[in-house]
C-alpha cells in the first residue's frame, strides 16, 4: 500500500468559513498551510481510534448531460446530535471527499474491466490537524457494463499497510452485502490502534463462511509504517531520486506525472518520505483533482501528482522553476538545472553506493526494502545536521535557542558547510528546531538512535587511527 510520508498528504485545507461554491472552498483548500504542527504522521502511539468514517463513492449521472457526479452513497458512522461547528466541520468533508475519490473528471463510461486502484490523499484542517483518506476504486461485483466506485476510510493515523488490509477485508465483504460491512466496521472503529509491533484481532462474521479472525500488525519500526518505496524504485534511477530529493530539501516545486492513481500515490508519499526526520510543510496534494489543476502556478513551494491525462493543460501553465517528473517514461520534463550540484558530492556518493548495495535481495519483503531506501538519505542528514542538539542552548526556564551560525561553522568540510547554510533557512529545519527548542527532554526515537550510532563509530574509529600510531 502506499505510504505518507511522513506527512503524507494532499494539502486540502477545510477552511472554518461559511458560504462560498464548493469549488472555492476547494481552491482555498489547496493553499499550503502555515505550519504544521507536528514533524511525521507515523508517531502514533497505540490506544486511538483507527478511523473516523468509512464512505462508498459512486458516480451517478448528472440530469442534464451524459457527465457523471461522484456522490457519496454509503457512510459509516451516521453522526447525529453534532454541535454547530462540528457539523459545517463534516459538511467541508462530506464536499471534498468525492472530489478526491473521483479526481479523474467526470467522463466516465460503464465499463466491463477496470483494474482496482490503491491511493490516498490527505486533508489539513486550518489548526494543522490531518486526516488520510485510504482509497480503493474498482468495479462492483456484477455482469455487464458498469461503473466504478470508491471506498474510502477516513483515519488521523498513518499506517498505509494496516489500511491496505482493512480495505481488503471492506471490499471482501461489500462483494456479499452492505449490511456484513457494518459489523466489521464497528468492531474495528471498537478496537485500540496497536502500538509499534503489536497486534490487534478483530472477530468478524461473514455469512456462508462462518466467524473470521482477523489479525492487524503495526511495523516496529513505525517511522516507515506509512511508505512502499517499491513504485518510486520501479519508476526512477537511484540518481533521479537524488535529484528529487536534493529539489525537495530546498523546498522546490515539484510535479510527478503518472496514469493510474496508485503509481502517483505511492511515489509521492515515498519522496516526502526521504525527508525524515524533516517534514514537507507546503501544498502537499498526492492526486491533483481536475478542479485544482491551477496549483502548478503557484509561486509557493509544492509537491503535487497530476495524471498523464492533463499532462498538456500542465506543461501549457505559467509555472518557475519547477521539477517536472514523467514517472511513466522515468524522464524529467522539466527541471531548474541545478539539481545535481544541490548536495555535497561527497555524500551523494555515499548514498548512490548504498542503495546499490543488495537491492535485489529486497524485491518481495517491504519492510526491508523501505529500511534500505530510507536509511541512505537518514544518515545523509546525521552527517550534515545530526549535531544540533548541541547546538541548543537552554535557558534559567528550560526554554532552547539554536545556535545557527555556531552550529554551522562546526562543521569541517567546506561543501557540507555551504548546503546546511543553505538548508537551515528551510521551513523543513525551522519547524524541526522549533520543536527541538521546546522539547525539555534529551532527544530521542530513531533519528536520535542513528546520531548516537554515528559518534559511536567516529569514536571507535580515532580509537583505532591512534592504535596504529
Amino acid at each position: 500500500m502506499d505510504g505518507l510520508g511522513h506527512r503524507l498528504r494532499a494539502s486540502l485545507r477545510l477552511k472554518r468559513r461559511r458560504g462560498g461554491s464548493r469549488q472555492d472552498n476547494l481552491r482555498e483548500a489547496a493553499k499550503e498551510p502555515e505550519r504544521a504542527p507536528e514533524h511525521c504522521l507515523s508517531t502514533f502511539a497505540g490506544g486511538q481510534h483507527f478511523f473516523e468514517y468509512l464512505f462508498v463513492v459512486s458516480l451517478k449521472k448528472k440530469s442534464s448531460g451524459r457527465d457523471y457526479e461522484p456522490t457519496i452513497t454509503y457512510q459509516f458512522p451516521k453522526r447525529e446530535n453534532l454541535l454547530r461547528g462540528q457539523q459545517e466541520e463534516e459538511e467541508r468533508l462530506l464536499s471534498a471527499i468525492p472530489l478526491f475519490c473521483f479526481p479523474d473528471g467526470n467522463e466516465w463510461a460503464p465499463l466491463t474491466e477496470y483494474p482496482r486502484e490503491t491511493f490516498s490523499f490527505v486533508l489539513t484542517n486550518v489548526d494543522g490537524s490531518r486526516k488520510i483518506g485510504y482509497c480503493r476504486r474498482l468495479l462492483p461485483a456484477g455482469r455487464g457494463p458498469r461503473l466504478p466506485k470508491v471506498y474510502c476510510i477516513i483515519s488521523c493515523i498513518g499506517c498505509f499497510g494496516l489500511f491496505s488490509k482493512i480495505l481488503d477485508e471492506v471490499e471482501k465483504r461489500h462483494q456479499i452485502s452492505m449490511a456484513v460491512i457494518y459489523p466489521f466496521m464497528q468492531g474495528l472503529r471498537e478496537a485500540a490502534f496497536p502500538a509499534p509491533g503489536k497486534t490487534v484481532t478483530l472477530k468478524s462474521f461473514i455469512p456462508d463462511s462462518g466467524t473470521e479472525f482477523i489479525s492487524l500488525t503495526r511495523p516496529l519500526d513505525s517511522h516507515l509504517e506509512h511508505v512502499d518505496f517499491r513504485s518510486l524504485l520501479h519508476c526512477l534511477r537511484f540518481e533521479q531520486i537524488l535529484q528529487i530529493f536534493a529539489s525537495a530539501v530546498l523546498e522546490r516545486r515539484i510535479i510527478f506525472l503518472a496514469e493510474d492513481l496508485s503509481t502517483l500515490s505511492q511515489c509521492i508519499h515515498a519522496a516526502a518520505a526521504l525527508l525524515y526526520p524533516f517534514s514537507w510543510a507546503h501544498t502537499y496534494i498526492p492526486v491533483v483533482p481536475e478542479s485544482l489543476l491551477d496549483t502548478v502556478c503557484c509561486p509557493t513551494p509544492f509537491m503535487v501528482g497530476v495524471q498523464m491525462r492533463f499532462q498538456q493543460q500542465v506543461m501549457d501553465s505559467p509555472m518557475e522553476e519547477v521539477l517536472l517528473v514523467n514517472l511513466c517514461e522515468g524522464t524529467f520534463l522539466m527541471s531548474v538545472g541545478d539539481e545535481k550540484d544541490i548536495l555535497p558530492p561527497k555524500l551523494q556518493d555515499d548514498i548512490l553506493e548504498s542503495l546499490g548495495q543488495g537491492i535485489n535481495e529486497f524485491e518481495t519483503a517491504s519492510e526491508q526494502l523501505n529500511e534500505h531506501v530510507s536509511g541512505p538519505f537518514v544518515q545523509f542528514f546525521v552527517k550534515t545536521v545530526g549535531h544540533y542538539a548541541s547546538y541548543i542552548k537552554r535557558e534559567a526556564n528550560g526554554q532552547g535557542r539554536f545556535q545557527e551560525r555556531a552550529f554551522y561553522k562546526a562543521l569541517t568540510s567546506k561543501t557540507n558547510r555551504r548546503f546546511v547554510k543553505k538548508f537551515v533557512k528551510t521551513q523543513l529545519f525551522s519547524l524541526f528546531i522549533q520543536e527541538a527548542e521546546k522539547s525539555k527532554h534529551p532527544p530521542a526515537g530513531y533519528f536520535q538512535q542513528k546520531i548516537l550510532e554515528y559518534e559511536e563509530q567516529k569514536k571507535q574509529k580515532k580509537s583505532r587511527e591512534k592504535t596504529v600510531k
